[in-house]
């Protein structure tokens, strides 16, 4: 089973959903929706795959397009049944950041990278799609909000599967601690307020 392709189709379907939820907080039109789902999808998946000098993954499977362009019909249809689409946005980009983290540093393991460019590039699968969703739609990136463990979620996941696969541990259970150890810290960011302690800047000292 070639576990890549699987986790790829499923972070792009889930960061497609997030994105089409946020088209649905803007008012778009249904092309609107696909071109967001489509971008924070692909985003960064298509960034991995040029860094690493891969054929960009969407344009070598085009079905890739599709899934992503049915997730934003999708919700440009039964948006307005959510309760609570922002709740729903943030659970949603927790599982797909989990899964792109594993994705991407699982294709960079598999080529053969050693384990810093592993863990780079599943911090980049995971988090420039969120990131290029939340610009274009002139939100405060979620990855930027204070007191927010997000790009620290990418890292520890990445981290755990180049450190499982350096030792010998097959793909997929590397690839569940991955998701599990990514989703449980960002779920504890949500629920809890889990957080690193932050920069503040200190007062100027007097001169005077």
């Amino acid at each position: 089973m070639n576990l890549v392709p699987l986790l790829d189709y499923a972070a792009v379907t889930v960061f497609a959903l997030t994105g089409a939820l946020v088209a649905s907080r803007e008012q778009l039109d249904i092309v609107g929706f696909a071109f967001l789902a489509c971008l924070t999808g692909m985003g960064g998946g298509s960034l991995r795959d040029i860094l690493l000098d891969r054929p960009i993954f969407w344009i070598a499977d085009p079905v890739y397009l599709i899934v992503a362009t049915a997730a934003a019909v999708t919700v440009f249809f039964l948006a307005h049944r959510l309760e609570s689409r922002w709740e729903t946005l943030t659970w949603l980009d927790a599982a797909a950041l989990s899964i792109a983290v594993a994705a991407g540093a699982l294709i960079a393991a598999e080529d053969g990278q050693p384990l810093p460019v592993v863990v780079v590039m599943g911090m980049i699968t995971g988090c420039v799609g969120g990131l290029a969703r939340d610009v274009v739609s002139n939100e405060v990136p979620l990855l930027l909000r204070p007191g927010q463990l997000y790009v620290t979620c990418a890292f520890s996941g990445a981290l755990s599967l180049a450190l499982l696969h350096t030792v010998g541990v097959g793909a997929v259970p590397a690839a569940i601690l991955c998701c599990a150890t990514c989703f449980i810290l960002r779920a504890g960011a949500i629920k809890r307020g889990w957080e690193l302690p932050i920069y503040k800047p200190r007062p100027k000292s007097d001169d005077h």
